[in-house]
């Protein structure tokens, strides 16, 4: 493979195995394609503020392999406000039997995902371009989903409360945050709990991430 990614792959192997991640090498190729197709859509699509191909690997392909350790029982994830497919085509490619539903308002976001769809040969993710409010959970391949994820969309009771409609009984909802939001677990909904705060170590970023299990209290 060439392109402005190919010298940074060696920094993408290392991050994973930091992660302690075992990919095939077509795996890891089919991330490097997917940033690659990141790049070249931002020129003029906009998806995304990062335009370095080493941001691209620590900022947007690592920091979504970091969750991957915590979403080992979650079977239907759904992603929301997910922009150019993070973290949800990053899951879609390393887990082939995870079936992930992204779900992104802007409509030239949403076309790109399903561009990488198409040639990263996705058959595991499925785009929807609505307002989170405005899909079903009927709707989502398989119906509701176990795991709905998050990363940076919005406040966690906002997040609560646009998206637990497309939460299965017993699934969770996974917020993806940079410092530890105090005011925000405040103003959760009743009815929730903040059931587990994991600190992310994402190689190569120097900064703050965590992710948040919100469950059903």
């Amino acid at each position: 493979m060439s392109g402005r990614l190919q010298p940074c792959a060696g920094q993408l192997v290392e991050g994973i195995a930091q992660l302690g991640l075992a990919l095939p090498a077509e795996t890891v190729e089919r991330l490097l394609a997917f940033g690659e197709l990141l790049l070249k859509w931002n020129k003029v699509y906009n998806l995304t503020a990062i335009r370095s191909p080493q941001e691209v690997i620590t900022h947007h392909l690592l920091d979504s392999l970091a969750v991957l350790p915590r979403l080992e029982a979650v079977v239907r994830v759904a992603d929301i406000g997910s922009g150019g497919g993070l973290p949800g085509i990053v899951l879609a490619i390393v887990r082939p039997g995870l079936i992930v539903s992204s779900i992104e308002t802007v409509g030239k976001k949403a076309s790109f995902q399903q561009q990488a769809k198409i040639e990263l040969g996705l058959g595991n993710f499925s785009v929807f371009n609505k307002r989170v409010e405005q899909v079903e959970a009927d709707a989502l391949p398989a119906g509701a989903a176990d795991g709905v994820i998050s990363r940076a969309f919005s406040s966690l009771a906002d997040f609560v409360r646009l998206s637990a409609h497309l939460l299965a009984e017993d699934g969770a909802l996974y917020a993806m945050k940079g410092v530890q939001p105090v005011d925000e677990l405040a103003a959760l909904p009743a009815g929730w709990r903040v059931a587990e705060t994991h600190a992310l170590q994402v190689p190569g970023l120097d900064a703050e991430r965590h992710l948040l299990v919100i469950r059903r209290a």
